[in-house]
């Protein structure tokens, strides 16, 4: 089920631009999933995205205790170890 601020935002967008209804429909979902991420998930795909890249995971580590801090979700500070734990297990 939608909610009201999703389907303003979906009505906001087909007024404000060029956008078919199904495509800002698609857009504002793809944005609430992007933003829905948890912290777990974000770590463990950007790991896999940076280790496809050939980064080592020092420098792996290093770049998403930098990227966590611009994330759109309250992450606490986590020490290499921590990230490791996640992606490790």
């Amino acid at each position: 089920m939608e909610s009201p601020a999703v389907a303003d935002l979906v009505e906001h967008l087909t007024r404000s631009t060029a956008l078919p209804r199904g495509v800002a429909e698609r857009l504002v979902a793809d944005v609430c999933d992007w933003f829905a991420e948890s912290v777990e998930q974000f770590v463990r795909r950007r790991h896999r995205e940076l280790q496809a890249l050939g980064h080592t995971n020092e420098q792996i580590f290093d770049q998403l205790a930098g990227e966590l801090t611009e994330r759109p979700f309250a992450a606490p500070a986590l020490s290499a170890r921590q990230l490791r734990r996640i992606v490790y297990g």
